[in-house]
């Protein structure tokens, strides 16, 4: 964006960048950071006063955040086309992995989470219920979620152009942004560009959140296994929510489908350095040339 005016901070453990056509007013900002404290006590798992955790503790019902009906109905379509690969169940297969609320990082094992999750976890407009104890884990959909509340409450409260980068969940709103697509083994690197406008773009890697011999945050729930040969993921769609979880599902075989479903855009690279891409996909791509179009 020209111009920019920046706004850095940072939130659930990670580096946000706002940039707006005109200063955030202090109000504005108290308030994105009560949307966040509020949406990160409903769900972050790595919190001891969080819904999620409380639910993890013990079966039973909590109140239904704003956003349960939304986030979890897209979970459903995800795991379907997936075939239980993406699963909000996931918390306790990585937390035996390594990635536990208090980073431990020491690997248990493999643990699947359990198949049959729309049955244990429900939910109405009032209430969030689990029928047996499980840890849910948002974190194929959940940031993305936020960029998407975190970009409307910037735009309803400055107006104009708005650019929010929640590290690899962005939304862009007014404006056109030229995204650079990281290279997910050598970061001074890119495979592409995208520009992408009033629309967002999420981004997925294996070398971000890894640790140990070969250990990382996304795993096949089936299994509790980490994925091995889709490296990095990119979706471009009208809201970040749904990019998010098209960037999940990218890893695994439903991904491209679960894409169309949703009328996104995508790219993704495997380990072997091969990048394939969707039908009709804007990016620019710097490819070899066995790269393929979906």
């Amino acid at each position: 964006m020209d111009a920019a005016h920046v706004w850095e901070f940072e939130a659930i453990g990670t580096l946000w960048q706002v940039m707006t056509g005109r200063p955030v007013p202090g109000g504005v900002r108290r308030d994105v950071a009560e949307l966040i404290e509020l949406f990160d006590r409903a769900w972050s798992r790595f919190r001891g006063d969080s819904l999620v955790t409380a639910l993890a503790r013990g079966a039973g019902s909590v109140p239904a955040p704003p956003d349960a009906a939304a986030m979890l109905a897209l979970y459903v379509a995800a795991s379907e086309a997936t075939e239980g690969a993406v699963n909000p169940l996931v918390g306790n297969a990585l937390a035996e992995r390594g990635y536990d609320a208090g980073y431990g990082f020491a690997d248990a094992g493999a643990q699947p989470a359990p198949a049959d999750w729309p049955a244990r976890l429900t939910w109405t407009r009032a209430s969030l219920t689990l029928a047996a104890p499980a840890t849910i884990d948002v974190g194929a959909l959940g940031k993305g979620r936020l960029v998407d509340l975190v970009a409307g409450l910037i735009g309803d409260g400055v107006g104009g152009p708005v650019v929010v980068d929640g590290s690899g969940d962005i939304a862009v709103r007014g404006t056109t942004e030229r995204i650079g697509l990281e290279h997910p083994y050598d970061a001074a690197r890119i495979i592409g560009v995208w520009a992408v406008a009033d629309a967002a773009l999420c981004a997925s890697a294996v070398t971000r959140r890894a640790w140990g011999d070969g250990l990382h945050h996304v795993l096949d729930a089936r299994t509790g296994e980490p994925v091995r040969r889709i490296a990095a993921t990119w979706a471009v769609a009208p809201t970040a929510m749904v990019a998010d979880a098209v960037a999940t599902t990218l890893f695994f075989d439903g991904g491209p489908a679960f894409a169309h479903s949703q009328r996104a855009q995508w790219v993704r690279m495997f380990t072997d350095g091969r990048v394939e891409w969707s039908p009709g996909c804007t990016a620019e791509v710097f490819v070899r040339a066995d790269s393929v179009e979906a």
